[in-house]
């Protein structure tokens, strides 16, 4: 939106094609998820983001990028998805969609990171009482349930089924809880676990997952537990196979991160750019809305120089 928002101020011909609703990661977050950033660090095209709390949450979020595209009128194609970007010869990228194709002169990949977990590759993960994506803590009140993860998104699950009645369990790999949890919530998790409200598995691994009950690997050997549902909130990564069908070289290592310039968010393919969180391929953590607004006036001052030239 940011992108479209600058295109549109400078006179550019654009449109968005979004695989879902509007702000479709945002849409997927947890209902009651409160974001690490202020207001005024999320707002876009210098419209106002208005907040009674000290920081906005999920809903929020939601009715000012609403309002955005209202005040605005952004041009844009909702619930359709892009399979491919093609660049030609004669220098116009041809993108396809599920519902049609498009020629274009520059094109923006803007996909940020939610849509494909990051998958514990163990037996029974696939079994239907086992989710990635977490909504609200009511449908697991009163039962028992296993999380998986110490960041930010394994933490506020498990806050939150405790205090609905959950009976609940943390598996981690690691000895501690990340740093990279909210500043407010961590002594809370950390207390819970320490008075025994929530249990916690540290330095531990899951090996299977079977229907009522998990092994865990842990350092004093193997553990069986029992639950009803396994929140497997292990992360989530960019589609990293579409960057590169789209001709976007990456770095070598495990962190497949898209090669781009720095000064314009171009990536080695001419024409085509990067913007947000899908900028730091695996690494996840280093890009969010509050640093990545700029890469929108970048970008276009890049597309108009080039127009120029």
């Amino acid at each position: 939106m940011a992108c479209a928002i600058e295109a549109q101020q400078n006179g550019l011909s654009y449109l968005i094609i979004e695989k879902g609703a509007l702000v479709n990661s945002i849409f997927n977050y947890p209902l009651y998820m409160t974001f690490f950033s202020t207001a005024e660090k999320l707002e876009i095209g210098n419209v106002p983001f208005s907040c009674i709390a000290p920081k906005p949450g999920r809903q929020e979020a939601l009715e000012y990028y609403r309002n955005v595209h209202k005040h605005y009128n952004l041009n844009l194609n909702l619930f359709e998805k892009v399979i491919s970007i093609n660049k030609q010869e004669s220098g116009l990228f041809i993108v396809h969609s599920d519902k049609g194709w498009y020629n274009a002169k520059n094109t923006i990949i803007a996909t940020g990171f939610y849509d494909i977990p990051v998958y514990m590759d163990v037996p029974g993960e696939d079994l239907p009482h086992v989710r990635h994506y977490y909504k609200e803590a009511h449908e697991y009140a009163f039962r028992k349930i296993l999380v998986v993860g110490a960041n930010n998104s394994s933490v506020d699950a498990a806050l939150e089924c405790y205090r609905k009645g959950a009976d609940v369990t943390m598996v981690i790999r690691k000895n501690v809880i990340s740093d990279r949890v909210k500043y407010w919530v961590k002594p809370d998790i950390e207390n819970r676990i320490a008075e025994g409200s929530i249990k916690a598995y540290f330095y531990s691994e899951i090996t299977e997952i079977r229907e009522g009950k998990t092994e865990i690997f842990t350092p004093n050997g193997h553990v069986a537990i029992e639950n009803d549902f396994v929140l497997a909130l292990t992360g989530y990564r960019p589609d990293i196979d579409f960057l590169k069908s789209s001709g976007i070289a990456t770095s070598d290592d495990i962190a497949c991160v898209p090669q781009y310039n720095p000064d314009t968010m171009e990536t080695n393919v001419p024409g085509l750019y990067l913007a947000g969180v899908v900028c730091g391929g695996m690494e996840t953590h280093k890009w969010f809305i509050e640093n990545s607004r700029v890469h929108a006036g970048m970008i276009v001052a890049n597309i108009l120089k080039d127009a120029e030239s």
